[in-house]
């Protein structure tokens, strides 16, 4: 027989031999022992049929009993139990229960009670709490199981607390089970992530939380573009397939930092606990629209689809679960309206983007049935002799009421909507009318979207372009970005084939920030490659590998003897570097920014087919011009003022007089972002100031603090500052009134 015993400190008690002694006791036997009398009897075999009935109990499997002493650790464990654990009963007894048992933190039951340890810490009661069996070390692969048990703390006749006495069984089948639903209710059975269900249940339940201890939780949204194109184009099983490697993809960025949730089609939701640092957010954004963009093989054939990412944080886009999914949702929108494959936070002036697309089409629609769109091109320069060699022709679009309206705004909405066919069928015809004007050989190059590209009738269009404006084909040059090699490889190659016939040159557009393969450039028939803008920017910053990917860029196509120019270049140190790489041709603002026709046909017809350039001796980090009226802080005083310039290093504020320089002061743009600056330059009614942190990107073209001051922070401030303040050292003016006037 097993003997089970109880651990009190030094002394042991065989349990099994005094049950079996009581057992094997007469009645009179048991009167013996107890104090004589009717009562002691009864009591006696009362004890003994309890007794007998605990074993019958425990070797039944029915439940187990166990036992701890006051520090929690266990004293006494049915030996069926001792079994199922895996391990001798001697090597359980005195182990602490937090060693053998854990809560389940994810009970489909979706109880959120306190974890076991903390009850035994507080010595609760505990009421069927489902716990994992941890198992032992040398165990290895065991099969997982779970345990209910219960447990009534015990206490001694002055109220000292002597331990646990409970009871416990093996509820894995069932639990299991319970697993099992719970993944087909709550989890994606396509991708395996979690659904819109559980997402929710799991924002709300962080945000219960996170309230009291006034902790962070960031949301973020996300949606495919060009998916629908996906799915027509390859089929529907096609777009399955892309579905389970998008959350692949997004599982390998985000990891255990957060949950990752599809709520259905192609849209997607991140929650990430304690986030409340922007920096990493967009890294992590930036990141994800990287990743998630990236080609995807499917049945042999490549897909290409885009993301683009809005993020909202709590508390201070909102605390409920409605506010945070509604301003990431508006935060999605702003980063699609802006030109997709980007990133946006939330802020309190984003209107309804959905609505503002809607209008936005209808208006483009008009736009271009009335001609109100126009063109503007932008010389390539020689670098050797600043000859003209050929002109860029960029789309503009004058609102009647919204003012120039961005490419990178309108041109996306176009191509989701079929609109790119027309839009780009104008742009074409338009350019090749212009450029036939044009001096000899001056060519003139137009962007081609990929949705334009992968039209049947797209060669059948340029060539009536061709006839109708009477251009030589070697003056028109189409430049591409690399999503249009993504597709059926036959039909793509035909499409090259017959664009060769025709005579047009090609441009790769872009060279360097996509998902640039040299096999590309060996199978497409390209004329030249053009380095994006980006290589340029950091060519003359701290980034040397940048003037290294342009040296090498230049080398490549020189040997596949194709053209290079190089975009963006827009000062002298630029040009130094990359005139010392090798480029041959340049496009920027250096030499000039995109005209309309008129201005470039003067030029033309004066003679001047050289552009000098002119500019800034050394390129500097673009300055925004803004207009926000903002709050300057100076020890206890806020002074109202309005920001003009802002850089991430520095701002021009306008409104304050008498400020000295080396001022320290702290600049309040709105929504809990405050900037620690000091005062470099000081004239008039107009500061400079330079940031102590620089600020980052929003992810669409702005900036913003990495960090924002809690409105509880803010709230408590408040409440604390009763100090009397002294007298303002500064003086307002109100700029804008003053112009005004």
């Amino acid at each position: 027989m097993v003997h089970r015993r109880f651990r009190c400190e030094d002394e042991v008690v065989t349990v099994r031999g005094l049950l079996r002694s009581l057992k094997t006791q007469s009645p009179d036997a048991a009167a013996s022992v107890a104090a004589p009398g009717a009562d002691s009897v009864v009591r006696a075999v009362d004890a003994t049929r309890r007794l007998a009935l605990l074993d019958d109990f425990e070797e039944a499997g029915i439940g187990w009993i166990w036992a701890s002493d006051a520090d929690a650790r266990l004293i006494y464990l049915s030996a069926n139990a001792a079994d199922k654990l895996g391990q001798p009963l001697d090597t359980l007894l005195a182990q602490p229960l937090t060693a053998l048992f854990e809560s389940d933190t994810q009970n489909p039951d979706g109880q959120t009670g306190r974890p076991l340890n903390f009850q035994l810490a507080a010595r609760n009661r505990i009421v069927d709490q489902v716990v994992r069996c941890i198992p032992a070390a040398d165990r290895g692969a065991a099969r997982q199981t779970w345990w209910l048990l219960t447990g009534l703390p015990k206490l001694d006749a002055n109220g000292n607390f002597l331990g646990y006495r409970g009871s416990a069984r093996d509820v894995t089948t069932e639990y299991e089970r319970k697993l099992e639903d719970s993944r087909l209710a709550e989890y994606d059975s396509l991708t395996g992530l979690a659904n819109r269900h559980r997402m929710n249940r799991k924002l709300d339940g962080l945000l219960a939380a996170f309230k009291t201890a006034r902790r962070s939780c960031a949301v973020m949204m996300l949606d495919l573009d060009r998916f629908k194109a996906v799915n027509d184009t390859m089929g529907h099983p096609a777009g399955d397939a892309l579905l389970k490697q998008v959350a692949q993809r997004l599982t390998s960025i985000v990891g255990k930092r957060g949950e990752i949730g599809r709520l259905g089609g192609d849209e997607f939701q991140i929650i990430l606990p304690d986030m409340d640092d922007r920096g990493a957010l967009g890294e992590l954004a930036a990141k994800i629209v990287q990743l998630v963009s990236q080609p995807y093989p499917i049945d042999g054939k490549q897909a290409l689809i885009g993301t683009s990412v809005g993020a909202a944080i709590a508390p201070f886009d909102g605390d409920t679960r409605d506010e945070l999914i509604r301003n990431s949702d508006l935060a999605l929108y702003a980063a699609k309206n802006g030109g997709r494959g980007q990133y946006r936070f939330y802020s309190s002036d984003l209107k309804d983007e959905a609505e503002d697309r809607a209008q936005l089409l209808d208006d483009l629609r008009t736009a271009l049935d009335k001609g109100e769109l126009d063109l503007f091109y932008q010389p390539v320069v020689c670098i050797d002799d600043d000859r003209v060699v050929g002109c860029e022709a960029l789309m503009r679009w004058e609102h009647p009421e919204r003012g120039a309206v961005s490419p990178v705004i309108f041109i996306p909405i176009a191509e989701e909507t079929n609109l790119i066919g027309p839009l780009g069928e104008w742009a074409l015809h338009r350019a090749c009318a212009d450029a036939a004007a044009w001096p000899d050989p001056v060519r003139v190059a137009v962007n081609v979207s990929a949705v334009q590209f992968a039209n049947a009738e797209f060669v059948d269009m340029v060539r009536a372009a061709l006839e109708a404006s009477g251009l030589a084909p070697d003056r028109l040059e189409l430049e591409l970005t690399e999503s249009v090699l993504l597709g059926d490889s036959e039909t793509i190659a035909e499409t090259f084939r017959a664009l060769k016939a025709l005579g047009v040159r090609l441009a790769l557009d872009d060279f360097g920030t996509g998902f640039s393969s040299l096999s590309y450039l060996r199978s497409a028939p390209f004329d030249k490659i053009k380095v994006d803008r980006s290589f340029v920017n950091d060519a003359t910053q701290a980034d040397e590998n940048s003037a290294k990917i342009i040296a090498a860029i230049v080398g490549l196509a020189d040997a596949l003897g194709m053209d290079t120019t190089v975009e963006g270049v827009e000062a002298f140190d630029q040009l130094a570097v990359i005139r010392a790489k090798g480029a041959k041709f340049v496009q920027g603002f250096l030499y000039s920014r995109p005209m309309p026709l008129a201005e470039l046909t003067a030029c033309m017809e004066s003679g001047a087919l050289r552009i000098a350039p002119s500019g800034p001796d050394k390129f500097r980090p673009e300055r925004r011009s803004v207009f926000l009226r903002i709050g300057v802080i100076h020890e206890d005083h806020r002074y109202d003022a309005i920001l003009r310039d802002l850089s991430k290093t520095g701002a021009r504020i306008e409104g304050l007089v008498g400020v000295p320089v080396g001022t320290d002061l702290v600049l309040d743009l709105g929504g809990g972002q405050l900037v620690v600056c000091v005062v470099s330059r000081s004239k008039d009614a107009e500061i400079g100031v330079e940031f102590e942190t620089p600020l980052i990107s929003d992810g669409a073209g702005g900036l913003c603090t990495r960090f924002r001051i809690s409105p509880y922070a803010l709230a408590a401030a408040a409440r604390t500052s009763d100090e009397r303040p002294s007298r303002p050292q500064f003086i307002t003016v109100d700029v804008a009134s003053l112009r005004a006037n």
